[in-house]
C-alpha cells in the first residue's frame, strides 16, 4: 500500500513514531508492543509506514520487589530484559521493515546528558542501532533514562518536522485524524494566538474534559476554553475537534518536533534523569497556563464527539503480565470472591 498523502506529502515524510518502553512484567513477551501496533493498524494505520525510533529504557538496581517507576527490577527481570529487548526488535523489523527480507543495522553510540554541567557523570551513554536507511532507530541506554531524557534522546534522531510519542502501554481504540491534525499543526504553524503545536489523546479521566473540575475551577483556563475550543477546518474539508489542554501530559500525543526541543528541553538543566515530563514540566505548564501563559505551550486536546469518545485504554505495563496471566487472576479473583459470598450466606 502506497503511503498516505497529505497536503501534497506524504505523511511518513512529515512524521515519526516515538515508542518508548521499559522493564515489564510480561517480558520477554512481545504482547504490550503488539498491541500498540495492533491498534496501529485498526485506527491509525499511516503510523506503520512512518521512522520508527524505540527507546529501552532499563532499570537502576536489582531489588527483592520490584518498583518500576524508580527503576527497581527483581533479578528474573533483569535477566529476561535482554530477551525482551530482542524479541521487541524483531517485531518492529517486521512491522515497520521493508518486507525486503533481513534488516541490516548498523551501531553507533551517543550520550544523554542532564543537570549541571560541571559534574563528569552527569550522563548516559547509550547505544544506538538504525536500518541503513535509518527509517527504524533503537536506543539502548546502559543506565535508566526515565521517560523525559527518552523522549529527549529520540527527539534528538528525528528527522521530521513532527513526532507521535507513544508510551508501550496505552493501545488506541478510536479512529484517529492523522492527517488532518498534521494539516492543521502546519496551517497554525505561524499563528500567535492560536498555535497548534501538541495534541493530546483522551483517555478515560480526559472525557468531558473541557467541563471538567480541571477547567471550569480556574477562571482563566475556563475563559481560555471559552474562546478556544472548536472544530478546526482543513483545506480538505475536514472537521478536526480540539478543546485546549492545560497540562503536558505523558500519555500518547502528536506534537512539533521543534517546539518539543525548544519549550520542553531548551537546556540539559530542563529534567533530571529518571523524571516524568508530566510530573515536572506539565506541573510548571499548567501553572504557567493558570495565569494566561496558554500559546507558549499551545497543547490541546483531541476532542471527538464534544469529548465523550475514547481514543486510549492502559494496560498498565507496570503491573500487566500478559493476557493469559491476567485472565488467570481473574478466574481467581472470581473464586475467592464467590467463596466469600457463600461464607457471609453460612
Amino acid at each position: 500500500m502506497p503511503p498516505p498523502i497529505m497536503s501534497g506529502q506524504p505523511i511518513s515524510s512529515l512524521l515519526t513514531v516515538i515508542i518508548t518502553t521499559s522493564p515489564t512484567p510480561s517480558a520477554p513477551s512481545t504482547e504490550l508492543i503488539s498491541a500498540i501496533l495492533s491498534s496501529f493498524r485498526s485506527y491509525c494505520e499511516s503510523l506503520l509506514s512512518c521512522r520508527v525510533i524505540v527507546v529501552f529504557d532499563t532499570y537502576d538496581r536489582i531489588t527483592s520487589h520490584p518498583r518500576l517507576k524508580k527503576g527497581q527490577v527483581t533479578a528474573d527481570g533483569a535477566k529476561t530484559f535482554d530477551l525482551y529487548k530482542q524479541n521487541v526488535k524483531e517485531l518492529i523489523l517486521t512491522e515497520f521493515g521493508d518486507n525486503e527480507g533481513q534488516q541490516t543495522l548498523t551501531h553507533g553510540q551517543g550520550e544523554a546528558e542532564f543537570g549541571y554541567s560541571g559534574i563528569e557523570t552527569n550522563f548516559v551513554p547509550f547505544l544506538l542501532s538504525q536500518t541503513t536507511d535509518r527509517r527504524i532507530t533503537f536506543i539502548e541506554p546502559t543506565k535508566r533514562l526515565g521517560f523525559g531524557l527518552a523522549v529527549r534522546s529520540a527527539l534528538r534522531l528525528t528527522e521530521t518536522p513532527f513526532v507521535w510519542v507513544h508510551q508501550h502501554d496505552w493501545p488506541l481504540v478510536s479512529d484517529i485524524q492523522l492527517g488532518p491534525l498534521l494539516d492543521i499543526m502546519q496551517d497554525t504553524e505561524a499563528d500567535e494566538n492560536i498555535p497548534v503545536r501538541y495534541v493530546c489523546l483522551p483517555s478515560v479521566r480526559l472525557l468531558s474534559y473541557a467541563d471538567s473540575a480541571h477547567v471550569t475551577q480556574f477562571p482563566m483556563l475556563k475563559g481560555l476554553t471559552a474562546s478556544l475550543k472548536r472544530n478546526f477546518r482543513t483545506e480538505s474539508g475536514a472537521s478536526v475537534p480540539l478543546t485546549p489542554m492545560f497540562f503536558w501530559h505523558d500519555k500518547p500525543h502528536l506534537a512539533s518536533t521543534k517546539h518539543y526541543l525548544s519549550r520542553v528541553f531548551p537546556t540539559r538543566l530542563s529534567i533530571l534523569r529518571g523524571a516524568f515530563i508530566e510530573d515536572t514540566i506539565g506541573q510548571r505548564a499548567r501553572n504557567q497556563m493558570k495565569e494566561g501563559d496558554w500559546a507558549k505551550w499551545a497543547t490541546w486536546l483531541y476532542y471527538p464527539d464534544d469529548g465523550q469518545r475514547l481514543c486510549l485504554r492502559h494496560l498498565q505495563g507496570r503491573t500487566w503480565e500478559g493476557a493469559e496471566k491476567e485472565s488467570e487472576k481473574k478466574v481467581l479473583w472470581r473464586e475467592k470472591n464467590a467463596k466469600c459470598v457463600v461464607g457471609q450466606l453460612n
